[in-house]
């Protein structure tokens, strides 16, 4: 494993910049909307054109890497983020800052498939799990140390905008300066949502449910605390505590539903998310318990697309995997779109407590939905599960598109010849 990072130390110091830049810019962007006086439904709507821009990324930017390389995209699309979130800074508009947003995405989306191709192509199927937990931490740890960078200086100056495009262009230096060769790159086949649904339908619909949730929590997340917290080091305390959860309980929870079972732990973990989600609306906002219930609503909301992605490969056949991924990239994009538009509209109908409200709304559907399917399908037994992978926080584009993805189904289909041979094996001695 070690010597697969030591091949890969550029582009994991690279995008831990760029994840660092996003952390802040997210919350930053929230709160000077509010300085600004912006409608929190078209606050909402900004906010949502980065999921859109994910969206759009998430299907342009593998064509953009097959056809010039992982070193000029990155290259190009750290340009277009730089310049982009300056934009922010001289220009305040809700609707330019919302092609903003969307440019932003698309660059993201663009760092995210150059890492995760870079990193599947480097690591072995021995290693790719491990390597992708390692990538997963400089994720989630650089975003929540972003958070903190919104107290450096006043979010109603021009400062902080700068200090998102230097640190963007920071993580810029380091893939232009190694001496690796950049890893060969292939798109895989898509699989329908119809067919996806056919074979799943709780992973389809619990992956685009996830998204709302996910998109609303870090796309309102910051409107929310600026009109309830007030201090800027509460804001950033209060973003952080959703990737502190995320990191403390991913690979737990994870662990977790390869013992017991998928559909248990989303149903689980959609109580969690709802139960928190009401109680951060009756607890004092002042009381360290209100942080601790963030930080476990992060634990339960965060790891639910993987055990969605998961849950999809134990129902598909090994030869369908890599297909059927970039359907569920396209059902969680769109959630994440949706989510923060649905749920700013109605923040701005009845109030911020909405926030946690929809949240809350969103996990009572995928846990109603998750017994619903657990009463009418049988599920599948403990050990015929695939092994979870745990999908960094916020990049739902990640491991499936890769180059050597093939690779990958393939030693799933290889593990499951194995096991079924063995399975046969002891049914005829107990015969």
């Amino acid at each position: 494993m070690w010597k697969d990072l030591g091949a890969s130390w550029a582009i994991l110091l690279g995008v831990g910049f760029m994840m660092l830049a996003n952390g802040l810019q997210g919350t930053l962007l929230g709160v000077r909307a509010g300085i600004e006086g912006f409608s929190t439904f078209y606050t909402g709507i900004m906010m949502s054109g980065y999921f859109i821009g994910m969206f759009i990324g998430s299907m342009l930017a593998p064509v953009l890497v097959n056809r010039v390389g992982h070193i000029r995209v990155f290259s190009a699309l750290a340009s277009l983020a730089s310049i982009s979130i300056l934009f922010h800074g001289v220009y305040i508009d809700p609707w330019l800052w919302m092609m903003m947003r969307v440019i932003t995405g698309i660059s993201f989306a663009g760092f995210y498939v150059v890492t995760e191709s870079w990193l599947n192509d480097r690591a072995s199927n021995e290693t790719r799990g491990k390597v992708l937990s390692v990538y997963m931490v400089i994720v989630t740890g650089s975003m929540g140390a972003g958070q903190f960078l919104l107290n450096i200086a006043k979010p109603d100056a021009i400062d902080l905008f700068i200090l998102i495009s230097v640190i963007i262009s920071f993580g810029l230096i380091p893939i232009l300066l190694t001496a690796k060769p950049a890893p060969s790159f292939n798109t895989s086949s898509k699989m329908s949502i119809i067919e996806l649904y056919r074979a799943s339908p709780l992973a389809l619909i619990g992956n685009c449910l996830t998204g709302m949730a996910h998109g609303t929590i870090f796309g309102l997340g910051a409107i929310y605390a600026s009109q309830v917290l007030v201090d800027l080091k509460l804001i950033s305390l209060f973003m952080a505590c959703f990737l502190i959860g995320s990191l403390a309980f991913q690979w737990p929870v994870g662990h977790i539903s390869d013992l017991v079972g998928r559909r248990g732990v989303m149903a689980g973990l959609s109580l969690i998310s709802i139960v928190c989600s009401i109680l951060a609306v009756v607890i004092s906002k002042d009381s360290l318990v209100f942080y601790l219930v963030i930080v476990a609503l992060g634990g339960a909301a965060m790891p639910m697309y993987s055990i969605c992605i998961a849950y999809a490969n134990d129902r598909l056949e090994p030869h369908q995997i890599v297909g059927a991924s970039g359907s569920l990239v396209m059902v969680a994009g769109f959630g994440a779109m949706t989510g923060p538009i649905v749920i700013a509209f109605f923040m701005e109908l009845f109030g911020v407590a909405i926030y946690f409200w929809g949240i809350a709304t969103v996990f009572a559907i995928i846990f109603f939905f998750t017994l619903i399917r657990i009463g009418s399908r049988a599920g599948v037994a403990v050990e015929d599960q695939s092994t979870l992978i745990a999908g960094p926080v916020g990049t739902p584009i990640a491991e499936y598109i890769a180059p050597d993805s093939l690779d990958y189904a393939e030693a799933v289909a290889k593990h499951e010849v194995e096991r079924l041979d063995l399975r046969e094996d002891i049914t005829e001695r107990q015969l």
